[in-house]
């Protein structure tokens, strides 16, 4: 697991105590796109279910997840891909 990867688990794990957490680091299929760094960890797909996220809306489920990582959004991290759960849901 790589730098980005561990910020990423430890920044939703300390905002959101999820109780699922899947973490999956996408960026080889992105390979010589756009945003693609050649080291990797530039794209990933997040899973998180959390109660925080019961009776939000999507995209507001999104948007708590992009402050958390807005750090890594700024620079390493060119895309990321989220499904935001509230307990109960899949």
């Amino acid at each position: 697991m790589g730098a980005i990867f561990e910020a990423i688990q430890h920044k939703l794990t300390e905002a959101f105590s999820p109780t699922r957490l899947e973490i999956e680091d996408d960026s080889a299929r992105h390979a010589g796109h756009a945003g693609a760094s050649a080291s990797g960890e530039s794209h990933f797909n997040v899973i998180i279910q959390a109660q925080a996220f019961e009776g939000a809306p999507k995209v507001a489920r999104q948007r708590m997840v992009y402050r958390t990582l807005a750090e890594e959004l700024a620079g390493p991290l060119h895309a990321l891909s989220v499904k935001a759960l509230a307990p109960g849901e899949d």
